[in-house]
């Protein structure tokens, strides 16, 4: 496999590499099973869809885009409240 050279701040390298020493593992062997272990924005989308769709199926929820900005709105709220946020939105 090549290797490959990505440009991150030293803080940012230290902190990977903090990380993965705990772990008993590489900063190498780290970063590659994060980057096996995330999902990219196509992938996230379609286990939501998926989900969306079993959910529906499993017991008639179907919220409609609008219900669903109320309900991120709301969840937005509550989450602001609890950690004393300021900055709102998950979407």
């Amino acid at each position: 496999m090549a290797d490959a050279h990505v440009r991150i701040s030293a803080a940012a390298k230290d902190r990977f590499a903090e990380i993965a020493a705990a772990e008993g593992v590489s900063l190498r062997a780290y970063l590659a099973r994060l980057a096996e272990t995330l999902l990219t924005p196509a992938e996230r989308a379609e286990r939501a869809e998926k989900a969306s769709t079993a959910l529906k199926k499993w017991n008639g929820y179907a919220p409609t885009a609008a219900q669903q900005q109320d309900l991120d709105g709301e969840l937005d709220r509550r989450l602001a409240q609890v950690t004393g946020s300021t900055q709102h939105s998950l979407s």
